[in-house]
């Protein structure tokens, strides 16, 4: 790993415990799987068809991904695809994608997580990970911006 800044993850695996320990994120997606630094100062790579999902995390001690909401209750708020996947074991879970095709990976698709204000800040999904893929809404779409609301006239302007 390179001296870069890193970042704390908890790597969720199927049918075994979690790895928490801390990624580049730059280069952390291998050829062969994810690369960690384990908190016991060890680096490894677990190969991408035990991952489940990669966790970015703000504090190791905080709530894990696994007792957070994992689908949106209502339209989010924020722009981008909003995507619903079905993990291999059954697991469903929504998540965010830029809207930019081109910012994709081709290992799998880092997500803003339901809850953005939670202990976890994005998450990333091997596709080896995933039975299923879709795309439930596209929110904020470019081609119709925004409007904004116009100045009401009985304003007093500040220097006149």
């Amino acid at each position: 790993m390179s001296a870069s800044t890193k970042k704390k993850v908890i790597v969720r695996r199927f049918d075994r415990e979690p790895v928490l320990g801390l990624v580049d994120p730059g280069t952390y997606l291998q050829a062969g799987g994810v690369e960690i630094m384990a908190t016991k100062v060890t680096v490894s790579i677990l190969p991408y068809s035990e991952v489940k999902a990669v966790c970015f995390v703000k504090d190791f001690e905080g709530p894990h991904q696994e007792t957070e909401p994992k689908l949106f209750h209502a339209r989010p708020k924020m722009e981008g695809l909003w995507v619903r996947m079905l993990f291999r074991d059954g697991e469903l879970m929504d998540g965010l994608l830029p809207n930019k095709l081109l910012d994709l990976e081709s290992l799998g698709f880092t997500v803003v997580p339901p809850n953005p204000n939670s202990n976890n800040q994005k998450i990333f999904v091997p596709r080896t990970a995933l039975r299923e893929f879709h795309i439930l809404a596209v929110i904020g779409s470019p081609l119709h911006p925004r409007k904004t609301k116009p100045v009401p006239k009985t304003q007093l302007e500040m220097f006149e």
